[in-house]
């Protein structure tokens, strides 16, 4: 254990002023329904708040024709308070990437952003109001941790893309939201028990949750090796993805820190444990930077150490900040990478620059509506 202060700063949990409103969401099935009991209401109730909520993505209690008159007002205010704000949403490539920023109930500012694709519906959501891992590149990692989101403020995002999509509010028509990926604001592993409650929620069949398949929610990490031990442990087959951005320990620990504390073959060998135990390869997200991280014999590197190891490359051209002196690959750089892991037989593939635009890089939004206001 290391005693750097920097470092205790990540792992040490944010202290909350006042804490968010309890929903129903916070609770498993049968806590619902003991809340239920506790507020002298029927226990069945419970069921039909989830259906409303999970299957109707609907929290508007007064219009739940099937809840007496007299109860919707101390479901609203027990069950279903209100977590999550529209500030305001922006919207690119024809309107199928929408951004929206959400205010929560203490002023803070997240993000989620919604993507419909030929033959899925994504949602990129946050775990946390800002991240604590500080990596130099991300705009979210230099505005530091404000504080974790509770599984009620997690999951109502997920809700309202399902409500979105649902309504026909993108280009297309209706739709299903498909796909859910804790890769917006924070490090998912560092606020490990709402995002777990907030996976079962998005998984587990209507009306307990959202019916959205396991397979199709991804959780990723900068490389906590202790939460994807953990998440092993939970029996939930999501896609594990490993933000690794170097194969090598020395630049690694500077544009994550964390690295100090859990190395590359530490990491590395988390996440093949995970893939033996649930069967699922996973992700290596891999920002390109330019002449940081995107040389030749990096690549080279990363192609000798994931050849025989069931992962995906997943190359992310970077989205750069305002005034950061990080900026995208340079083309030509980028089909070289590419090409040495091809070569070695890794899968890899390159990210579409979808909400570039539109400050698609998480935290620019937030950022700049601090600054604003």
């Amino acid at each position: 254990m290391t005693s750097d202060n920097s470092l205790k700063l990540v792992f040490d949990e944010p202290k909350q002023r006042v804490n968010p409103p309890r929903h129903f969401a916070d609770l498993d099935p049968a806590g619902r329904k003991e809340l239920a009991v506790e507020l002298g209401i029927p226990a069945f109730r419970a069921n039909q708040v989830a259906t409303h909520f999970f299957t109707h993505h609907n929290d508007d209690t007064e219009s739940w024709s099937d809840i007496p008159k007299e109860m919707r007002q101390l479901l609203a205010e027990k069950f279903t308070p209100k977590l999550i704000t529209l500030v305001r949403s922006i919207e690119c490539d024809g309107g199928t990437t929408r951004k929206d920023l959400w205010r929560l109930h203490d002023g803070v500012l997240v993000e989620s952003v919604l993507m419909r694709y030929s033959d899925r519906t994504t949602v990129c959501i946050s775990s946390q109001a800002g991240c604590g891992m500080n990596c130099p590149f991300c705009a979210t990692g230099q505005a530091g941790l404000t504080r974790n989101l509770t599984a009620g403020e997690i999951t109502a995002q997920v809700v309202a893309a399902a409500r979105v999509c649902a309504a026909g509010e993108l280009p297309g028509g209706p739709t299903r939201l498909s796909n859910v990926v804790f890769m917006g604001m924070g490090e998912p592993l560092a606020n490990y028990n709402a995002v777990i409650r907030s996976v079962r929620n998005i998984t587990a069949p209507q009306p307990d949750g959202l019916g959205i398949g396991a397979r199709s929610v991804t959780v990723s990490t900068v490389g906590l090796v202790n939460g994807i031990e953990k998440l092993m442990q939970e029996d939930i087959p999501v896609t594990l993805a490993v933000s690794l951005h170097t194969p090598d320990d020395e630049l690694r620990d500077s544009l994550v820190p964390i690295n100090s504390r859990y190395k590359v073959k530490e990491v590395l060998a988390a996440a093949d444990a995970y893939a033996d135990k649930t069967g699922r390869r996973y992700s290596i997200e891999y920002a390109l930077i330019r002449d940081i991280n995107d040389q030749a014999w990096r690549s080279d590197l990363l192609g000798r150490l994931l050849k025989n190891r069931n992962a995906h490359v997943n190359l992310i051209p970077l989205n750069p900040t305002p005034g950061s002196k990080w900026t995208a690959s340079r083309p030509a750089d980028e089909a070289t990478f590419v090409s040495i892991l091809e070569s070695y037989g890794v899968p890899v593939t390159v990210r579409d620059t979808r909400g570039r635009e539109i400050d698609g890089a998480c935290g620019q939004l937030a950022a700049a509506e601090r600054d604003n206001s």
